[in-house]
C-alpha cells in the first residue's frame, strides 16, 4: 500500500500554474497629496545603498584621521623597542640549556611574544619593504617552526641556530640604522 504522502505518477495530466499577480501598492482613489510627496521624495534602498558606498569611498579614514609626524615617531619608537625585546627574547629562549627546567616556559613566552609581534606588524604596509622586519619576521618563523614540529625541549640544530642568530644580529644592525 503506497503511502499518501508519496508522490505516485499518475495517467492524467496535470493543471497549468496559474501566473502570479503583484498586489498593488496603494490605492490611486484613495492617495493624498502629502503621501504622494512623500512617496516621490524617498530614495530606493538600492539607490541609497550606491550613494552611501561612494561617500565612503570619497571620504576615506585618511581624510577624517590626519596622521601626524608625532603620532608616526611614537609608533617608529614602538616598533624599534618592541623588536628590540623580541631579538633579546630569542638569543636568551634558544641559547638556554636542554635540560633547563624553565626551557618549557620560556618557549611558551616566546611563542606568544612572538605571535604578538607578528600579529601587530605584518598588517602594517610601511614597515613591509623593511630589512629590519624582513630579518626578524624569518627568524622568528624559524624559531617557531622548529619548537612546533619537534617540541619546546628539542634543542636548534647547530646550521638553523646560526642562521637565527645571524638573521637577529642583521635585524639588529638595520634596526639601529632606522631601517
Amino acid at each position: 500500500m503506497a503511502s499518501p504522502t508519496l508522490i505516485t505518477p499518475t495517467t492524467s495530466t496535470p493543471k497549468p500554474l496559474s501566473p502570479i499577480k503583484s498586489k498593488p501598492t496603494t490605492n490611486p482613489a484613495t492617495t493624498s497629496t502629502a503621501a504622494a510627496s512623500a512617496a516621490s521624495a524617498t530614495v530606493p534602498r538600492r539607490n541609497f545603498l550606491k550613494l552611501a558606498a561612494a561617500a565612503a569611498a570619497i571620504i576615506s579614514p585618511a581624510l577624517l584621521l590626519p596622521v601626524t609626524p608625532a603620532a608616526l615617531a611614537a609608533e617608529e619608537a614602538e616598533y624599534v623597542k618592541e623588536t628590540s625585546d623580541v631579538i633579546n627574547k630569542v638569543r636568551s629562549t634558544i641559547n638556554l640549556d636542554r635540560n633547563d627546567p624553565n626551557v618549557a616556559t620560556a618557549v611558551a613566552e616566546l611563542r606568544e611574544t612572538s605571535n604578538f609581534w607578528v600579529a601587530k606588524y605584518r598588517k602594517e604596509k610601511s614597515l613591509l619593504g623593511r630589512p629590519s622586519f624582513r630579518d626578524m619576521y624569518s627568524a622568528l618563523n624559524a624559531v617557531s617552526g622548529h619548537y612546533i614540529s619537534f617540541g619546546p625541549t628539542a634543542p636548534i640544530p647547530a646550521k638553523r641556530k646560526q642562521r637565527i642568530l645571524e638573521e637577529v644580529d642583521t635585524a639588529e644592525k638595520a634596526l639601529a640604522r632606522g631601517r
